[in-house]
């Protein structure tokens, strides 16, 4: 029998990467990764192409614009990679009978503190640039693909490319003081298990037991920004000086939620899934990292 293909996009980035690690753990699908060398996610006639020659049983958009304090200026750029780009893949997937799974984020929220973890029903409203542009692009891929699933994802750290915790790493092994943000509170996850939680989907809809719709996915329990420093110094053995700070006194182009707890209950409850506790992760990241 033909294997499956998963095509996965932004192949690149922290979760494209990780899902290249995981890849032959499954070796009844046949994996593409492609990244904008390979496949401009804004060029419509080529994505267009591409997937109606490759018919992919799967597409992983890991694709994104990330960057969040530049998206405040670089406002075009963001919404074509975030919303256009997202439009393209959804139009193209709807028409080969693709299922798509697509990567969104806590910035989604506000932030303001609702008194308990966000859950998937609460009212949206952004108030960054970058987090505008993720809802929209949640909303036209829903719009072409109603059975698409959505993740929604916060705080997102791996051995690959640039994150916190690689920052945080080189900060204090150069010894400098530093000033963290103790304010903003959410929960660090390890890519790696976001990669995991997407492929255990994929399983469970080659099983028949495929459910679309929105869920949240982090690492269980949460800090602020200072206490992920703290520990993220602990389990690497740096000592060196963190001062908590408000976001008052830590001015940035990108007004960021102060409050994105997600709740985990029903991607937990339908597909599942055993989620790690963060500073577990860490610890597995770290290791890898050594």
């Amino acid at each position: 029998m033909e294997k499956k293909t998963i095509l996965v996009t932004g192949a690149n980035g922290q979760l494209g990467n990780e899902l290249r690690a995981l890849a032959p753990q499954y070796p009844d699908f046949r994996f593409e990764f492609v990244d904008i060398q390979e496949l401009d996610l804004c060029d419509a006639h080529a994505v267009a192409d591409h997937i109606e020659r490759l018919r992919p049983a799967y597409l992983i958009n890991c694709a994104a614009y990330t960057a969040v304090d530049k998206a405040e200026s670089d406002v075009a750029l963001c919404w074509r990679v975030n919303r256009d780009a997202v439009e393209n893949l959804a139009k193209s997937a709807s028409l080969c009978g693709c299922r798509c799974l697509h990567i969104s984020t806590d910035y989604v929220f506000d932030g303001k503190d609702p008194g308990r973890p966000y859950l998937e029903t609460d009212p949206t409203g952004p108030v960054s640039v970058y987090g505008q542009s993720k809802l929209a692009g949640e909303e036209v891929l829903l719009k072409y693909c109603p059975d698409a699933v959505i993740l929604r994802t916060a705080w997102l750290y791996s051995p690959f490319g640039n994150n916190f915790v690689k920052t945080m790493l080189r900060l204090g092994r150069e010894g400098r003081d530093l000033r963290v943000v103790s304010d903003q509170l959410g929960t660090p996850t390890y890519a790696a298990d976001l990669a995991a939680a997407l492929m255990a989907i994929v399983v469970s809809a080659e099983d028949g037991k495929y459910a679309p719709g929105i869920y949240h996915f982090t690492d269980e329990g949460s800090c602020s920004w200072y206490e992920f420093t703290r520990e993220i110094h602990r389990q690497a053995g740096i000592s060196v000086s963190v001062t908590p700070v408000s976001t008052a006194e830590y001015p940035t182009a990108a007004m960021r939620p102060a409050y994105s707890i997600l709740d985990k209950t029903k991607i937990k409850m339908t597909y599942g899934l055993q989620i790690p506790d963060w500073k577990e992760s860490l610890a597995c990241c770290l290791k890898r990292m050594d």
